[in-house]
């Protein structure tokens, strides 16, 4: 077959070619030309996918370079914010920084928090339901789960465009589809910059009075363990707020097409909203928000039968993996009563996302006022649909969701998967 490309993809539904990969050659190599250099593979399949996720042979950094992302020199506040994030650490870092983050975000804590999701829900839909025209992601999906994890972390609510300015700027650096650009990557820089900043001085001023948030947590972290520096401390900061609100807003305008697509649904989990955990779990596995995870292969080993060398580089394609049919019976029927286990739409392993839960409870709680409140979602209402995709293939999701209630229902610029 012809090397694997993303940049060819089509974001909307990049599923029919991950069929053909997946059943041709579901453990796939792309090779640098000229030199026995580092071979890149794309796996496809469920389980040679979970079984990297979980296997002790593979991890988050180059064997070779100790480096967990592809940043270029000359940016060097970038490299230092992104190669600090939890997701790239391996033990024993991983393991002493996880421990610290994990419990805010636990199932206790989730609880917790359920009737404040529901208040920050209420009061974003509020000003929508006057308008015949709304803005689905800026007005909905970008800010609930930022002012979230900003309620989490005790910073200012009022500062959630700024930070999603700067979390759209390191998204930018990405480099997932080939625009990387000088400017993307400068402008990453400048954002990393000022979040490191930014969370330096609130870690700081946690150190001189603890305000009993996630912050403060950190700060005591710090002081408590000689081995976490404050560059891990500032860099997970910047990790929560970005990892821990990309991920929902994907889910969130993902999950609404889905609806917009299948007026039964949206009037059978309106009936019965017992039915939104399980909706979610299905929303999660049918379309994830995202689409592939990095690992290093740490020592040689063998993967669907192919050879892999230590120092090669494993894209998992999760959007694949949770296709397959091996795994999943129909699995491009979307049936939100399927049991799908612990799919990995948040991972496996040690690195299992710790905002799993959290991300679980913001979107069961949304999507249920969304169905009662949104007017795009209400019963028989005719919607147009405008949509476009964010040029990344990991945080995967509408960067623009245009809903025009009462125009007349289509959906555009959009296949539904």
């Amino acid at each position: 077959m012809a090397p694997f490309d993303p940049a060819r993809l089509d974001l909307a539904d990049p599923y029919p070619v991950y069929r053909r990969y997946r059943e041709a050659d579901p453990v796939h190599a792309v090779r640098a030309p000229g030199g026995p250099a580092a071979t890149t593979w794309y796996v496809f399949g469920h389980a040679d996918v979970a079984r990297v996720l979980a296997g002790r042979a593979y991890g988050r950094r180059s064997p070779l370079t100790a480096r967990a992302a592809p940043v270029p020199d000359g940016y060097a506040m970038l490299r230092q914010v992104v190669e600090n994030w939890l997701v790239f650490l391996d033990p024993p870092r991983h393991t002493r920084l996880r421990a610290r983050v994990a419990p805010p975000l636990g199932p206790a804590a989730v609880a917790v928090l359920r009737p404040r999701l529901r208040e920050i829900a209420e009061e974003l839909v509020a000003p929508l339901e006057r308008r015949s025209v709304v803005e689905f992601v800026e007005g909905f999906a970008a800010p609930y789960p930022l002012l979230v994890i900003g309620g989490l972390l005790g910073v200012e609510a009022e500062r959630w465009p700024w930070f999603r300015a700067r979390a759209v700027a390191l998204q930018g650096a990405g480099g997932t589809r080939g625009e990387r650009t000088a400017a993307a990557l400068d402008g990453a820089e400048r954002a990393a910059a000022e979040l490191d900043g930014f969370f330096r001085r609130e870690l700081a001023a946690r150190r001189a009075e603890d305000r009993g948030d996630l912050l403060s947590a950190l700060a005591r972290a710090g002081t408590e363990d000689p081995f976490l520096s404050e560059a891990e401390l500032a860099a997970t900061c910047t990790h929560l707020l970005t990892a821990g609100h990309e991920t929902t807003t994907g889910l969130l305008g993902k999950s609404v097409l889905a609806l917009l697509a299948r007026p039964l649904l949206a009037d059978e989990l309106r009936a019965d909203p017992g039915l939104l955990p399980g909706a979610v779990d299905e929303f999660l596995r049918h379309d994830p928000p995202v689409q592939t995870v990095t690992r290093w292969a740490h020592r040689d080993a063998e993967l669907g039968g192919r050879s892999i060398r230590r120092g090669d580089r494993l894209h998992l394609v999760l959007g694949s993996a949770l296709r397959d049919p091996a795994c999943f019976p129909e699995p491009d029927v979307l049936d939100i009563r399927r049991d799908s286990g612990r799919h990995c739409a948040f991972g496996l392993g040690i690195h299992y996302c710790a905002g799993a839960g959290l991300a679980r409870a913001e979107a069961e709680t949304g999507l249920g006022v969304l169905l009662d409140r949104l007017p795009a979602l209400a019963p028989g209402a005719r919607t147009r649909v405008e949509v476009e995709y964010a040029p990344d293939w990991v945080f995967h999701g509408p960067s623009r969701l245009t809903l025009t209630t009462g125009a007349g229902g289509c959906l555009s610029g959009r296949r539904v998967p």
